[in-house]
């Protein structure tokens, strides 16, 4: 039933998040080179995380670790979000943890523990978050000061939407710089 719920659950990045229509101004290397200094620094303050988030790696909080161990190994995820049955996120999960749970368990070779324990006994501190509309130059430094290789973005009721990472920041930021 779960496992149903979630292939096809899914929550729209549209007006019903409070987003609007607005998106990102494109700017080109050659409208770049025209901006003084100042333009360019007002430019890169206003974009936000809604116009650069990608897809969030995700499972419910009631989702065996099986369950989680599936989806990393089949979409070659290094880590998920665990959120409720709100969508709100609870906490995340990365490979490497379950790879240690998994080899300090000494069950006989039985994998039936792993059936019967919830993906959100696995998270160890909530998640740090940012909403859509927080700068992305903001993003970027609570993920420096916070050591995160990426931040979970929520709407407005704090459901997830989308994550920002150092590739998100890669993608977006240099122009500016450069």
């Amino acid at each position: 039933m779960l496992e149903e719920l979630k292939k096809d659950w899914c929550w729209p990045r549209d007006e019903r998040m409070g987003m609007g229509n607005s998106k990102m101004q494109k700017f080109s290397r050659e409208k770049l080179e025209k901006l003084s200094p100042q333009e360019r620094s007002r430019a890169v303050r206003v974009i936000t995380c809604r116009e650069t988030m990608t897809d969030a790696n995700w499972v419910f909080a009631n989702d065996s670790v099986a369950d989680v161990l599936e989806d990393l190994t089949e979409n070659n995820w290094d880590h998920v979000f665990v959120v409720n049955k709100e969508g709100v996120p609870m906490g995340r999960i990365h490979a490497v943890d379950v790879l240690k749970i998994i080899a300090k368990k000494n069950v006989e070779r039985s994998v039936a523990w792993m059936l019967s324990v919830p993906a959100k006994q696995l998270i160890n501190l909530p998640p740090l978050t940012v909403k859509t509309g927080t700068p992305l130059l903001k993003a970027g430094a609570l993920m420096l000061t916070h050591d995160l290789n990426q931040i979970a973005v929520v709407n407005q009721q704090g459901v997830l939407v989308g994550v920002v990472g150092h590739n998100t920041m890669a993608k977006n930021l240099p122009k500016f710089i450069l």
